[in-house]
């Protein structure tokens, strides 16, 4: 017998039996539906209490019985018949609904995405067909779709539907073709966004993890089309958010023509699964958007090894389960990198293949160990600069140093370290002092442990400094969020100097009030703006008198955080 699909926990065999009879209905292939066969239709579902969905093909013959809504019960799109934006699949539905009302936004944007002939949408009760909506396809609307008023059965049958989806087609060739929303876009990953606010996160911390999870996507290459929110005591352990929530977010991700699923939170891999299935499109989280900026701005050797190394932690629980329909090779966010090739691997190769990265990570530290060792023997003192990601780093390296790293209104602009000399006069004795200045990559909230850990010959930079000079963008609306997360990344870290300054840059985009709450709040700190070479005197000088000041006298008048 043939499979009868969708949600069919609980319904009796015979019943599963009625449905499975329904394939043997041969319908004209110039009609939309016989009248028996809908009266048919009506006194099952009510028998069943569920909604019921037939494919028909252009032949007449059914081909899909699937228990559930046109949205619930779509055919995956390996399944359809080849079709193209100014075809349609050949195939239409006739649909039960319990309801006297046209049929919702959800099986509307079903039959778009399927390019279905038409949606006949029965209105069910007692047995009876009481009326009938007939829904088509229109491209030259801000919709593209026409439903029709409520028909009568006996309207709906009589109608010739061989004539009507000529004229359709026509209709549709004429005006280029179905104007689906993943057409306006290029082939970048059209993202929707996922927040959810939990009862540990304030709910401005939230927005404004949610503003950055946006900024994020952008510096991946990935295009956000809608941004969703929900308010739980706790993440679902399953699926994050609710069942509703799911079939609000797989509703949402039809109507825009996203490819790609993003929370704003770290998800398990089982987590990614259960979503996956259930909405049917690639599932992400924050850590697997960073990853691939990392990916796409590794330049150095080093650099792209440390990726690969997290990318590859990262992945390995995730790689269960990752079948034809859901690869991850390809291109797109979470996709790209040194580690892409080797995803969909044997587990064991990439286990052998983390090990031998970790081993070169080792080498990698002994190598930058060994140049710290040399600048130390030269008595030469080292200032690193730390912060949350798009301070202004690496600006303020090039201006102080002249370097030419790259720089970029994104965030992870620069991942590899760079160290250049700064030569500072000192105005009392005229004398030039020397001092190296090293970018190191920039901070974010809660970043990745996997990326923490590949890294950590980078980080050592920080760790071994003199002085760590902390560049805060005063500009950001969140500035006072991002010192705080800065600060517990490094507390995190083995050991970092007792030396420190806080340097508030971009001074010249911020109005008088926040420029004066930040100096009250932080009365030791420097204000500058490396753009407008505003205070970067005042910055050396304060850097000299550091480093040349006792570690004993530092520890007793610090306070700046």
């Amino acid at each position: 017998m043939q499979k009868v699909y969708g949600n069919i926990q609980g319904i009796k065999a015979s019943h599963i039996k009625q449905l499975q009879q329904l394939y043997e209905e041969q319908q004209p292939a110039d009609r939309f539906i016989t009248p028996e066969f809908a009266q048919t239709l009506a006194a099952i579902s009510t028998t069943i209490h569920h909604p019921i969905c037939c494919y028909i093909n252009r032949r007449g013959q059914v081909i899909r019985i699937a228990v559930g809504t046109p949205n619930q019960t779509q055919i995956p799109e390996a399944e359809l018949p080849r079709h193209s934006a100014e075809r349609l699949s050949r195939i239409r539905c006739i649909a039960t609904q319990f309801k006297s009302e046209p049929p919702d936004t959800a099986a509307l944007v079903a039959m778009v995405s399927q390019h279905l002939d038409a949606l006949v949408s029965l209105s069910v009760a007692n047995n009876q067909v009481q009326e009938a909506f007939l829904v088509y396809l229109a491209p030259d609307l801000e919709t593209p779709w026409i439903v029709s008023p409520p028909l009568s059965l006996a309207d709906l049958t009589e109608q010739d539907f061989s004539d009507l989806i000529t004229e359709w087609e026509k209709d549709i060739a004429d005006a280029g073709g179905i104007i689906s929303p993943q057409d306006n876009f290029s082939d970048q990953d059209r993202v929707l966004l996922v927040g959810v606010q939990t009862d540990n996160i304030s709910a401005q911390r939230f927005e404004d993890g949610l503003i950055e999870l946006v900024r994020l996507v952008d510096s991946a290459g990935g295009i956000v089309l809608d941004t969703m929110r929900q308010k739980r005591s706790h993440p679902h352990p399953q699926t994050v958010v609710g069942k509703g929530k799911i079939e609000e977010i797989k509703l949402a991700a039809q109507k825009v023509g996203a490819n790609l699923i993003v929370f704003d939170r770290d998800i398990s891999p089982s987590q990614a699964r259960n979503l996956e299935k259930e909405i049917g499109l690639r599932v992400g989280d924050r850590t697997e958007v960073i990853l691939d900026i990392f990916a796409q701005r590794a330049r150095t050797q080093e650099g792209k090894l440390q990726v690969e190394l997290a990318q590859l932690e990262y992945m390995l629980p995730r790689l269960r389960g990752r079948g034809q329909e859901m690869s991850r090779l390809g291109a797109g966010i979470g996709t790209r990198g040194p580690g892409e090739t080797k995803l969909e691997t044997e587990r064991r190769t990439i286990q052998r293949r983390i090990a031998q990265l970790q081993q070169e990570v080792n080498q990698l530290q002994a190598h930058r160990a060994r140049i710290r060792q040399q600048r130390q023997q030269q008595e030469v003192s080292v200032v690193a600069l730390v912060g949350y990601t798009n301070a202004g780093k690496s600006t303020l390296l090039n201006i102080l140093t002249n370097a030419e790293v790259y720089t970029a209104d994104q965030l992870f602009a620069t991942l590899d370290p760079t160290t250049r000399k700064v030569v500072i006069t000192q105005p009392e004795t005229q004398e030039r002092r020397t001092i190296l200045l090293t970018d190191t990559v920039g901070f974010i909230h809660e970043l990745p442990p996997s990326l923490v850990d590949a890294f950590r010959a980078t980080l050592e930079e920080v760790i071994e400094a003199d002085v760590l000079l902390h560049l805060i963008d005063l500009s950001h609306p969140a500035w006072e969020s991002h010192i705080a997360s800065v600060q517990d990344i490094l507390q995190e870290m083995s050991a970092i100097p007792e030396k420190d300054l806080i340097a508030f840059n971009k001074i010249d985009r911020v109005d008088s009030e926040t420029l004066a709450q930040a100096q009250e709040k932080y009365p030791q700190a420097v204000f500058i703006s490396a753009t407008e070479r505003l205070g970067l005197e005042t910055l050396k000088q304060h850097l000299l008198q550091l480093i040349d000041e006792p570690v004993e006298a530092v520890a007793v008048t610090q306070n700046s955080y």
